[in-house]
């Protein structure tokens, strides 16, 4: 299922693979985390809202990340892969960095936060690029 060359089923896909992801990293890092966040256990529970807006925002990010490997001009788990690279590099790292400086937020925090982002930015690549390669039908 194709939207303007974007393949949506790509899209969903990759906002469930690493919606997943983001579950597992969290739970391996929680701990450090918590602590680099100045956060209790109470005040990470997220709710069912925060939850329902995670995943939709997992979604955007994926349906804009196949808007972008589709535009450099091949849907492939390569240019996935280079892509994801590209956008955490430039936006998610870069931003994370100078907002967490600012904030004077340990320097942990931005490792296990920006180390989640390049995680759900490559598994999305490379679940656009493998689906965005299946043939379509038109």
């Amino acid at each position: 299922m194709m939207f303007d060359g974007i393949n949506l089923l790509g899209a969903l896909f990759g906002a469930i693979a690493s919606t997943l992801f983001g579950a597992l990293w969290y739970t391996i890092f929680s701990k450090a985390w918590m602590r680099a966040a100045s956060l209790g256990p109470d005040d990470a529970q997220p709710s069912a809202f925060t939850m329902a807006l995670t995943f939709g925002c997992q979604f955007l990010l994926a349906f804009i990340l196949a808007g972008v490997i589709y535009h450099t001009g091949g849907t492939s788990i390569h240019s996935g892969l280079i892509s994801a690279t590209l956008v955490w590099a430039g936006f998610i790292l870069a931003t994370q960095v100078v907002n967490h400086r600012f904030q004077k937020r340990p320097w942990s925090l931005t490792i296990i936060d920006s180390g989640h982002w390049f995680g759900v930015l490559l598994i999305q690549g490379v679940v656009i690029g493998a689906v965005g390669s299946w043939p379509t039908v038109q």
